[in-house]
C-alpha cells in the first residue's frame, strides 16, 4: 500500500480565513473596553451622587405625588376651607356631647372627670379624715352629673360659636396643628361660651343637688374639726370664695374642648373618621399635602 507524504503538500492559504475571526475578536475586546470603562464611569457618577445625597448636598427633584397634592390643597377656596372646618368642628362638638351628655360621661372618664375644688380640698382632707369618705365622694359625683346634665344644652351655644371662624383665618388652620381649629376655637370664643353656658350649668347644679351636698358637706366638717364655728370655721376651712357654678362651667368647657380636639385629630389623620364628601375633599388634601412634604 502506497502511502502518502503529506508533509510535502501545500497548506491551505492562511493569508485571509484566519484573519477573520482575529478581526471579529479584536473588536469584541475593543467594544468590551468600551463597555466596561462605561460601567465603571457610570457606577463612579452614581456612587458619587449617592454619597452626595446621604450628605444632604445633592440637587433634590419635587415629586409628582408632592406637586399634585400641592395642587389639590390651592384649588381648594377659601368657603370649602371655612366651611370644612366647621364641619369638621360641627362633628367634634356631636362627638364631644355624645361621649359627655350621658350617666358617668365625665365621672369614669379620667381625662376630663371633675375632681374637688383646689380651696375645698381642706373640706375633704378634714371629711375623709372623720371616716365620711361617702360625703366627699358625693360631692365630687354631684359635680360630675351637673357637667353631664349641662353639656347636651350646650350644643346650640358650641353651634353658634363656630360661625366666627373668617375665610381669612381658614386656610392658615387648615394647614396647622392637630387640633390648630379646636385652638382657635376655644381661643376666639370662651368668653362668650362661659357666659352663655353658666345659666345652663346653674340648672343643671340645683337639679344635680350641688349646693345641697355641698351645705351637707360643710356643715359636717365644721362641726366634726371645728366643734361648730359656724363661719368662722368656714373660713378656716377655706371655702368662703367658692364658685361652684363658675368651677363647673370651667371644667365642663375643658372636658368639651378637649373631645372636640380628639375628633379633630381623628379626621385630620384618619380617612375613615371622614364621613361627608367635603370632609374628605378638604382634609385629604391636607393629608396629600403632608405626605408629599414629608416624601421629599
Amino acid at each position: 500500500m502506497k502511502s502518502t507524504d503529506y508533509s510535502s503538500r501545500a497548506l491551505p492559504s492562511t493569508t485571509h480565513a484566519p484573519a477573520l475571526p482575529w478581526r471579529l475578536s479584536a473588536l469584541g475586546n475593543v467594544r468590551w473596553g468600551h463597555c466596561l470603562a462605561l460601567f465603571l464611569a457610570m457606577s463612579s457618577v452614581a456612587s458619587a451622587q449617592g454619597l452626595f445625597d446621604r450628605l444632604g448636598i445633592g440637587k433634590k427633584k419635587s415629586s409628582d405625588s408632592a406637586v399634585a397634592s400641592s395642587a389639590a390643597l390651592a384649588g381648594l377656596s377659601e368657603a370649602q376651607v371655612a366651611t370644612g372646618l366647621k364641619e369638621a368642628l360641627a362633628k367634634g362638638v356631636e362627638s364631644a356631647v355624645g361621649r359627655l351628655g350621658v350617666a358617668d360621661g365625665f365621672l369614669k372618664d379620667a381625662a376630663v372627670r371633675i375632681p374637688m375644688p383646689e380651696n375645698l380640698r381642706k373640706v375633704e382632707r378634714t371629711l375623709r379624715t372623720l371616716k365620711q369618705d361617702a360625703l366627699a365622694d358625693q360631692f365630687v359625683t354631684t359635680l360630675n352629673r351637673a357637667a353631664e346634665q349641662a353639656v347636651p344644652e350646650a350644643a346650640a351655644v358650641l353651634g353658634d360659636s363656630l360661625k366666627q371662624m373668617t375665610l381669612q383665618d381658614a386656610k392658615v388652620i387648615l394647614v396647622g396643628t392637630n387640633n390648630a381649629a379646636t385652638a382657635y376655637f376655644r381661643r376666639t370664643s370662651t368668653t362668650n361660651l362661659q357666659e352663655r353656658f353658666l345659666p345652663i350649668v346653674k340648672r343643671a347644679t340645683e337639679q344635680a343637688g350641688v349646693t345641697r351636698v355641698y351645705k351637707q358637706m360643710l356643715d359636717q366638717a365644721q362641726g366634726g374639726a371645728l366643734g361648730g364655728f359656724g363661719k368662722l370655721g368656714a373660713g378656716l376651712l377655706g371655702v368662703d370664695t367658692v364658685d361652684l357654678d363658675s368651677y363647673v362651667t370651667s371644667k365642663s368647657l375643658d372636658g368639651l374642648f378637649l373631645k372636640i380636639g380628639d375628633e379633630e385629630r381623628r379626621i385630620r389623620e384618619s380617612a375613615a373618621a371622614r364621613t361627608t364628601d367635603l370632609l374628605k375633599q378638604v382634609f385629604g388634601a391636607v393629608q396629600q399635602k403632608v405626605a408629599g412634604a414629608g416624601g421629599r
